[in-house]
């Protein structure tokens, strides 16, 4: 991709092979110990084969909007934000008890198969998800760190490394302890904004401005745009997570309702909701296994306090925050159009 038009789909295809070709040799260096690996080994690939290759791309053009021009090394270096989001995605869907990826079997879920026979081979499944995960993440160090880009750049962003992963893991955290707690939508924005908004778009692009040598001014722009547009992806992936069509989103909609996860969609509706209608929900939240009819209920309170629409305005207004945080920046006119379509496609999409 030589020139400054941002093109989406050619930029993927590069992060695309980059990861790929990365974590195939990995895989096979894996499974090289041991036959008994090669089902892990798996796992690690099938882990990075989807993806829009969001963050890979924030951390590009957090570098781009420097000034600094297009770059291979640099492309491998923002790949790795892809491995850092497998890891989580990974870990996410085993602390949850996620059935389904990309329309796929969850790690957790396919490794059984590897275990049919042993004792207690659920729980071994689910040791051995979470050791992808790990190591998934230390990979992505790795990918970074033999990029290709010089030493004295990698080094003025490896700090950041830390304050990210700082970050994951508290949103995290957070999440597991206030599920199944008392409903907030304070609450559960602080969940989006460290489990998702900040790794998402922030700090690839703080990365990408840290690898380029962005000054303090254009560091606090990208937090100012960055900050509210991950939550307004967070925010959709909550309402797609309901509403959504699973043949396009390749995921359960009965996960965040079967594990009353403390999405601001939910703590929307509880908030309005009267006693009549918490009763209700309190009955259909938390069941292990959800059926149609009561999604459909839960939907239907949903729609009838008109919470979807609140969720909207939410999104709306973070993306336009965070519009407005670009467009002062003054960065560069090709980086100014991709940063901007970004937004967009983050916000405001089907799956």
């Amino acid at each position: 991709m030589g020139t400054d038009r941002w093109e989406p789909a050619a930029f993927k295809i590069r992060v695309d092979e980059v990861v790929r070709r990365f974590v195939a040799q990995e895989a096979d260096r894996f499974a090289a110990i041991d036959p008994l690996l090669g089902p892990v080994a798996e796992q690690l690939e099938t882990a990075v084969t989807d993806g829009k290759r969001l963050r890979a791309a924030f951390c590009y053009w957090g570098w781009r909007a420097v000034g600094q021009p297009d770059s291979d090394a640099l492309v491998r270096a923002a790949a790795s934000m892809e491995l850092v989001h497998a890891a989580a995605v990974v870990h996410d869907d085993l602390i949850d008890d996620s059935p389904l990826r990309h329309g796929r079997p969850t790690a957790h879920v396919a490794l059984r198969g590897a275990l049919r026979r042993r004792p207690r081979a659920e729980a071994a499944a689910r040791s051995l998800a979470m050791l992808v995960g790990d190591l998934l993440m230390a990979l992505a160090g790795q990918l970074f760190a033999t990029s290709g880009l010089p030493a004295a750049y990698l080094a003025r962003a490896r700090p950041l490394w830390s304050v990210m992963a700082r970050e994951l893991v508290a949103g995290e955290c957070l999440e597991i302890l206030r599920t199944g707690t008392d409903l907030d939508t304070e609450a559960s924005l602080k969940v989006v904004r460290y489990k998702t908004a900040k790794y998402t778009v922030e700090r690839p692009l703080l990365i990408g401005g840290a690898l380029a040598g962005a000054g303090v001014r254009l560091r606090e722009g990208y937090s100012a745009y960055g900050l509210p547009l991950g939550e307004a992806f967070q925010l959709r992936d909550d309402l797609l997570g309901l509403f959504g069509d699973p043949e396009r989103t390749g995921k359960a909609n009965a996960d965040d309702v079967r594990g009353r996860r403390p999405t601001a969609l939910l703590a929307e509706t509880w908030r309005l909701a009267g006693d009549e209608d918490r009763e209700r929900l309190h009955a259909l939240l938390g069941r292990r296994r959800p059926d149609g009819d009561a999604l459909d209920a839960v939907r239907e309170v949903m729609r009838r306090l008109k919470t979807p629409d609140r969720v909207e305005d939410m999104i709306s207004a973070r993306v336009e925050e965070a519009l407005g945080a670009l467009h002062e920046l003054d960065a560069p006119a090709h980086a100014d159009a991709a940063l901007t379509a970004l937004a967009r496609s983050a916000a405001d999409r089907l799956s």
